[in-house]
C-alpha cells in the first residue's frame, strides 16, 4: 500500500525530475501523465529520502544517472537550502526545475552531455512504454535488460542499472511504496549473474605506459609549459591507481608526509578516505607541475603556515585555478596515446584513466605483491573485488600457454618440410635412383625411406632402413641410398635409433665409396 506524503500546494513535481534541457529537441518530455499526482508526489519524496542517505555525491549521482533523473535536481540534494523538504514547482520555476532567472544552470552541476543510452534509463524506458514504476514487475525489468542488451550496452554497465533500480525499489519496499521488488529475480540467464568475462579493459605494458608518459613531457607547439607539466603529473598520478574522479576531487592541503614518506590522502567510494603513497615518479612529475603552476598563476599559489586558501586549491587544476573536468583528462590521455605513435596506436581509442588504474592492478599482482595491500591502495571495498579485477584482465603472455602451443606446432612443421639435404635431393636434376640401379629391393626400400622423411614418420623411417639394409651390397655403392641417408641424419631432432641406424649404414657404404 503506497504511504502518502505530506500534503504540499503546488503541481506535481516530479515531471522536473525527469526534465531534459529541451532547446535541442522539444520531443524529450517526461511527464508520466499516466500516473497519479498522489503516486508521483510519493515516488518523488521516496527518491529523495532514498538519494539522501547517500553521503558521497557520485554515489548519488551514479544512482540518479541510472535512473534517468536530472542531474540538477539531484546535484541539489544535500546542500544547505535542501534541508527541508523538496520544494514544490512554482508558476517561476522552468522546465528543469531551476527558479526562473537564474540562467537555467547552476554554478554547482555544470551542463553536462547526456550519454548516449540516456532515454534507456529505468525511469525513461519506464514513462516511455507505459509501465507504472511502482507496479512494475520482473518481467517489464527484463525486457528493459533485453533491450539494454539489444543496443549494445556493456554487460557492466547493465548490471551496474540493475543494480541501482534493485538499490531503489528496496527502499521503496521498505517505506510501504511497493510489495514486491521487481529485480529479485535469477540474473544469470541475463548473463549479469557471474563475473566470468574478460574485462573489455585494455592492458598496458610498462613500456606502454613509459612511452605515454614521455609523450606527456613533450614540447609541443602552442601548449603552454604549465599544461605540458600538468599532463605528467596526472599521468604519473593515474598510475598510482586512484580513480579519475579521487584525482579530479583532490586538494593541494591532501598531499602530506606519513611515516617518512610523502602520500596523498584520497577520498573513494562512500566518502572513504585512504593513504596512497607517492612514488618517486609521481612526487618528482607532481612536483615539478606545482612549481611551475606556482610561477606563472595566480590563483594557486602556495599554501603558507596559517593559509587555508592554498590548501584548499585544486591538486591538478585549469588554468584559471579551478577543478579540471574529467572528461578533460579523457581527452588529454587520448591525445596522447594518438600522439605516443606505434607503440600505443593499437590502443589510443580505448585509452582512459581507468586503463591506467588496470595497469597498477596487473602489475603489482603479477610482481608478487600480497592482493590486500593492493586493496588497500586501489581503494576496493574487498580484496575479492581486487583478485577479480586482476583475474578477469587480460592475462599477460607469461601466464598463457600459447608459446609451449607453438613449439609444438613449429617442430611438427619441421618435421614434415624436408631439410637442406632432402630439398637438394628432391629437386636434383638427377633422377633419385640412378638409371644403373636395378633391384626392385632397394628402390622400395628407399621409397618407403623418402616417404618416411617427408612424414616425419620414424616408425616408417626405421622400417626403410632394415629394407635398405638388406638390398645393399657392400661391393656395390649407391649415391641415391646415400643422398637419402644423408637427408635423415641431417634432418632436425631424428629419432636416436634412427639417426643411429642411417649413420652406421652410411659408414658401412663409404669404404666401397672410397676404393
Amino acid at each position: 500500500m503506497i504511504v502518502e506524503p505530506p500534503q504540499s500546494p503546488g503541481p506535481s513535481v516530479f515531471a522536473p525530475v525527469l526534465a531534459e534541457d529541451t532547446a535541442h529537441d522539444p520531443s524529450r518530455r517526461h511527464d508520466f501523465s499516466f500516473v497519479t499526482e498522489s503516486e508521483m508526489r510519493t515516488l518523488e519524496r521516496l527518491l529523495h529520502d532514498w538519494l539522501s542517505g547517500y553521503a558521497s555525491a557520485a554515489t548519488r549521482r551514479s544512482y540518479g544517472d541510472a535512473l534517468g533523473l536530472d542531474r540538477r535536481w539531484v546535484e541539489a540534494i544535500g546542500r544547505p537550502e535542501d534541508f527541508a523538504f523538496i520544494p514544490p514547482a512554482t508558476a517561476g520555476a522552468n522546465r528543469t526545475g531551476t527558479p526562473a532567472g537564474s540562467g537555467g544552470t547552476s554554478r554547482h552541476a555544470p551542463p553536462t552531455r547526456p550519454g548516449r543510452y540516456r532515454d534507456w534509463a529505468w525511469l525513461r524506458w519506464c514513462d516511455r512504454n507505459q509501465v507504472h514504476p511502482l507496479r512494475a514487475d520482473s518481467t517489464a525489468v527484463k525486457r528493459w535488460q533485453l533491450e539494454l542488451g539489444a543496443l549494445g550496452m556493456p554487460k557492466a554497465t547493465r548490471a551496474h542499472r540493475l543494480a541501482a533500480v534493485g538499490a531503489m525499489y528496496a527502499h521503496l519496499a521498505e517505506h510501504g511504496a511497493v510489495t514486491v521488488d521487481p529485480t529479485r529475480f535469477d540474473r544469470s540467464r541475463l548473463g549479469l549473474g557471474a563475473h566470468r568475462d574478460t574485462s573489455p579493459t585494455v592492458v598496458l605494458t610498462a613500456e606502454q605506459v613509459e612511452r605515454l608518459m614521455r609523450t606527456a613531457a613533450t614540447p609541443r607547439r602552442g601548449v603552454h609549459p604549465v599544461m605540458r607539466y600538468r599532463s605528467v603529473a596526472i599521468v604519473a598520478l593515474l598510475t598510482l591507481g586512484v580513480r579519475i574522479g579521487e584525482l579530479t576531487g583532490l586538494r593541494r592541503g591532501d598531499v602530506h608526509t606519513t611515516r617518512g614518506r610523502r602520500a596523498l590522502r584520497v577520498t573513494g567510494k562512500g566518502n572513504k578516505v585512504r593513504t596512497v603513497y607517492l612514488s618517486t615518479l609521481a612526487a618528482s612529475a607532481l612536483d615539478d607541475y606545482l612549481a611551475e603552476r606556482d610561477r606563472w598563476s595566480a590563483a594557486a599559489v602556495p599554501a603558507l603556515p596559517g593559509q587555508l586558501r592554498g590548501q584548499l586549491s585544486p591538486l591538478i587544476a585549469t588554468r584559471d585555478g579551478g577543478p579540471v573536468d574529467p572528461r578533460d583528462m579523457w581527452s588529454l590521455l587520448r591525445r596522447l596515446a594518438r600522439s605516443a605513435g606505434p607503440a600505443l596506436a593499437d590502443v589510443a581509442d580505448r585509452m582512459g584513466p581507468h586503463v591506467l588504474r588496470h595497469f597498477y592492478v596487473t602489475t603489482a599482482a603479477e610482481a608478487g605483491v600480497d592482493m590486500t595491500h593492493i586493496q588497500a591502495d586501489v581503494g576496493h571495498s574487498s580484496v575479492e573485488t581486487t583478485h577479480r579485477v586482476y583475474n578477469q584482465a587480460a592475462r599477460s603472455p607469461d601466464r598463457s600457454a600459447v608459446d609451449a602451443v607453438e613449439q609444438v606446432l613449429l617442430a611438427a612443421r619441421a618435421r614434415h618440410t624436408p631439410p637442406p639435404a632432402a630439398a637438394q635431393a628432391m629437386t636434383d636434376e638427377r633422377p633419385l635412383l640412378p638409371v644403373d640401379v636395378s633391384e626392385a629391393d632397394e628402390h622400395s626400400a628407399l621409397q618407403v625411406l623418402w616417404n618416411g622423411l617427408r612424414t616425419g614418420d620414424p616408425v616408417e623411417q626405421l622400417h626403410g632402413l632394415q629394407l635398405l639394409r638388406q638390398a645393399l651390397r657392400a661391393d656395390t655403392p649407391s649415391s641415391a641410398a646415400d643422398r637419402v641417408l644423408s637427408a635423415l641424419i641431417a634432418q632436425p631432432q631424428p629419432h636416436p635409433r634412427v639417426l643411429a641406424e642411417a649413420t652406421a649404414l652410411r659408414r658401412a657404404q663409404a669404404p666401397a665409396e672410397v676404393n
